[in-house]
């Protein structure tokens, strides 16, 4: 089966260089450091231990931005190496002033390129993050015998069940795990079921706050402006959800006069196409990138740069999750909690199930149907109360996941 695997990828590779036009061209790849994907490294592996993590997008990577701060303090690493396979993630983590973490593309999952790859690097220690499952490179791992841990990781039903259908193949994979942290019970269920060894529930590394003080900064005058203003947040929304939010705006603008919707989209491409959409609604619109501070009769203001979204969670008293009318299973909520804001959210959040429960029982989130149920359940006071239990929950796993890793890290260190 892995050879079948390998094959498939060599027959994608031959048309890969269409794929990537294709993917330069829709501003999904980087012009100059698409040639990481196979194992062109544009940056210096210094001398000494480096430790690695891998997610693939945003999330992924915010949810071990506090071990790599850690990690940054310890003398005994010299070197952090992060990869991702997005744009975003590459630009989120250029907000973070690291000194010794460096960025990288995810290498194509061909035994050459990874061969090459971790050939190169040398990592002590490889941590892949949520769900990231890639069959050669655990192989090759386990060959070189660096250790193997999937870290706050998660498995779906629906991708156990794609997993299991090939069950022999995915044991085999599975079992190259050196070490697992379920981020929920139900992925702790599903890696036992897949064969995964050492596995060791410590919950959620979300839970965690992920991000500087100094870059949840808004220019003052930009802010004065807001605090004059009604504000709510449409945080991470997709096709299709900014229209639904768009509706809300207007129903509760017939009793807030001075009301401001801030729409933070998943995908910051789309920009031009939302502000068509709410322009044909004679509606005043402005985006964060034109620099403007006169919010003057302002309708809607568009968050279109990333590594934004904190700044304007911090103001927000209720916030709504995108990826959650429609079937994308949610998105992350946490960060808006922990700021004290309400949550609200459609009938889809399967990826967040355990953390919608929590929220559900400290009364800080409530699932909307309508643009009307929409509107109607928009406040504008903070619940800094349970802010502070989510940070403390945060806090404790954090505890948990560093001590399990020094155990690791530091045995793997004292073998060199």
């Amino acid at each position: 089966m892995f050879i079948i695997y390998q094959l498939i990828i060599s027959i994608i590779l031959i048309f890969s260089p269409i794929i990537l036009l294709f993917r330069i061209f829709k501003n999904k790849e980087d012009k100059k450091r698409f040639i990481e994907k196979f194992s062109f490294s544009r940056k210096v592996k210094k001398n000494g231990n480096l430790i690695w993590f891998h997610g693939a997008s945003v999330g992924e990577i915010l949810s071990v931005v506090p071990l790599i701060k850690k990690y940054e303090k310890d003398k005994s690493v010299k070197q952090i190496l992060i990869t991702s396979s997005t744009l975003s993630s590459s630009s989120i983590l250029q907000k973070f002033k690291f000194k010794k973490t460096i960025h990288q593309f995810y290498p194509i999952d061909h035994f050459i390129f990874i061969e090459k790859f971790l050939n190169y690097w040398k990592p002590k220690v490889a941590m892949f993050v949520d769900s990231e499952i890639w069959p050669c490179m655990f192989k090759k791992l386990e060959n070189k015998n660096i250790p193997l841990i999937l870290l706050n990781a998660r498995i779906t039903p629906k991708s156990y069940k794609r997993w299991m259908k090939i069950k022999n193949f995915s044991y085999s994979i599975f079992n190259k795990i050196s070490f697992a942290y379920p981020q929920n019970q139900e992925t702790k269920y599903f890696l036992k079921k897949l064969k995964t060894k050492n596995i060791n529930y410590l919950g959620n590394l979300k839970y965690s706050e992920n991000y500087d003080e100094n870059l949840s900064n808004i220019k003052k005058k930009l802010k004065n402006q807001f605090n004059k203003k009604k504000i709510w947040v449409a945080s991470s929304t997709h096709e299709t959800e900014e229209i639904f939010c768009i509706k809300a705006h207007l129903i509760l603008k017939k009793k807030i006069k001075n009301l401001i919707t801030i729409i933070i989209p998943r995908h910051i491409h789309r920009v031009k196409e939302i502000i068509s959409k709410i322009e044909k609604l004679n509606c005043k619109v402005v985006s964060h990138t034109s620099n403007k501070t006169n919010l003057k009769n302002v309708d809607f203001y568009i968050v279109d740069s990333f590594g934004e979204t904190k700044k304007f969670h911090e103001m927000a008293c209720s916030v709504f999750l995108g990826g959650s009318i429609i079937n994308r299973g949610g998105q992350n909520p946490l960060e808006a909690a922990r700021l004290g804001a309400k949550i609200l959210h459609g009938p889809n959040v399967n990826n967040f199930v355990d953390v919608y429960k929590l929220l559900k029982t400290l009364n800080a989130s409530k699932k909307i149907d309508s643009s009307k149920d929409l509107a109607s359940s928009i406040n504008f006071k903070k619940n800094k109360k349970i802010g502070k239990k989510i940070k403390q929950i945060g806090k404790n796993i954090l505890k948990k996941t560093i001590k399990e890793l020094d155990i690791i890290i530091y045995h793997e260190i004292k073998k060199a």
